[in-house]
């Protein structure tokens, strides 16, 4: 497992660097876009939707972003369309989280097919435009998620428990812990305060989500980071609610070692609409 874990892993790495770096934007929207696809494939079959229109609903990723593409919203996506993703993740996830997993199925399996879809649009597009910023912001994006994840698993295993009795999700992720959610908060902000100080002393040509942030005070930074790492935790429950609702232990085998692309990208799936949401609205 471990060996098809880390090939798979720098497969991933040597298809997306480039594309990443590329001087064009076309090879980073292109493999993007076929990600997003293949989790759109996957959503379809973890909401019990037949065959045909699991794949259906990846064309039709791929046919809405290159639409988005097209009209310029890669570029500069109305400002009205962060607010929206961004209030569909709070008051979606939030409904989800406290239904449980035996609420996910008494909603109509066409509107969950429908609202996944949408969301992963939305994702790609926040993405695609993040990367027109600059590599700097996408990264920035990117490695908060990750500080969340790595410093709420290391918290959670040391800490896990002894603070708080109370599960964070015990009936969706049991693993999880408060103190892991509130050591991913702390590494999260430890991440941002250095990166910052880093943009600062390289003066590079774009400027990550975290300096942008500080630049506003830290009154805006504290809270707008934090939510952010929230959400990344939102996005991850979500996935494993519904997973749980399909008894499925991962969205599907495409990277192999790794489960399928939505269990890579769960957490991102927030934090990159909100993150546009923050530059255009804060």
């Amino acid at each position: 497992m471990l060996k098809q874990r880390v090939i798979t892993a720098l497969v991933l790495l040597a298809l997306l660097l480039p594309a990443l770096f590329a001087s064009a934007a076309w090879p980073f929207m292109a493999l993007t876009v076929i990600l997003i696809a293949a989790a759109a494939w996957e959503w379809g079959r973890l909401n019990g939707v037949p065959s045909w229109q699991a794949w259906t609903g990846a064309v039709l990723c791929l046919m809405a972003c290159a639409w988005a593409e097209h009209a310029g919203w890669v570029r500069m996506a109305p400002a009205l369309i962060w607010l929206i993703a961004g209030a569909m993740w709070v008051l979606l996830g939030a409904w989800m989280l406290q239904r449980g997993v035996s609420g996910w199925s008494l909603w109509p399996k066409g509107s969950r097919w429908g609202a996944g879809l949408v969301l992963l649009v939305l994702a790609w597009i926040a993405m695609a435009q993040a990367h027109q910023r600059g590599v700097n912001f996408l990264l920035s994006v990117l490695v908060l998620v990750w500080a969340a994840d790595v410093f709420a698993y290391f918290f959670g295993k040391a800490l896990g428990g002894r603070w708080i009795k109370t599960k964070l999700a015990v009936t969706i992720s049991p693993g999880k812990s408060w103190e892991g959610v509130l050591g991913g908060m702390l590494g999260v902000l430890l991440v941002a305060l250095v990166w910052a100080e880093v943009d600062q002393a390289l003066a590079p040509a774009d400027l990550s989500l975290f300096s942008l942030l500080w630049a506003k005070g830290w009154w805006v930074a504290l809270p707008a980071l934090l939510f952010m790492a929230a959400m990344s935790v939102v996005g991850d429950l979500v996935e494993s609610l519904v997973k749980r609702s399909a008894g499925i232990k991962d969205s599907s085998g495409l990277l192999p070692g790794h489960g399928g692309v939505l269990d890579r990208i769960d957490a991102l799936l927030p934090t990159l609409p909100l993150a546009m949401m923050l530059v255009f609205w804060i």
